[in-house]
């Protein structure tokens, strides 16, 4: 999976998580491995314009998404002729975000984690226009959020038994092959 992010917002991001974080969903979701999705970090004024722009409403937003129309034949991005297409673009705004996370009571950090989930999530076709797309649409963002979230814990477990294991068997003068 292919995510690109450029950061033009003026302020630091975590962009490797975001990236992580996107190609964990798009995996999660069974998206075709050669897929593409471009990511843009943008300021305010970037994002009001293009609110206004693209959804006729005043103000910079946090999350939008533009997912290209013909970028999923037969609907399925899984397929196997998606491979090497672009699903498009999610377009973030990160002082949004922590703005929201301030008023949320969480770090902005967890707030864009959870818009660019929110942005793959459109892309691949999901809305929250109707109640019950919204339920879909919510509960499925939570599920993978938490899925990632528990995947960066079983990793950083791994990695530190990884790092005691090789320590201890230095200690009795075998390197991690288990040869002298």
């Amino acid at each position: 999976m292919s995510v690109e992010l450029s950061n033009e917002s003026g302020l630091s991001a975590p962009e490797g998580m975001l990236i992580h974080v996107a190609q964990f969903a798009l995996d999660q979701m069974r998206v075709n491995p050669a897929a593409e999705l471009s990511m843009l970090l943008v300021d305010t004024t970037t994002m009001a314009h293009l609110h206004q722009q693209w959804m006729n409403l005043p103000g910079p937003t946090d999350v939008l998404s533009f997912p290209m129309d013909d970028a999923e034949p037969d609907g399925r991005p899984d397929a196997v002729e998606a491979a090497q297409t672009l699903l498009g673009d999610i377009v973030l705004c990160p002082e949004v975000a922590a703005e929201q996370a301030e008023a949320a009571g969480h770090s902005a950090e967890h707030e864009m984690i959870v818009l660019t989930v929110h942005g793959v999530l459109h892309i691949l076709g999901y809305d929250h226009a109707e109640p019950e797309e919204e339920a879909e649409m919510f509960a499925l963002q939570g599920k993978l959020v938490d899925r990632w979230y528990l995947s960066l814990k079983a990793q950083a477990k791994a990695e530190a038994l990884g790092r005691r294991d090789t320590k201890l068997l230095r200690s009795v003068g075998l390197d991690a092959e288990g040869d002298g």
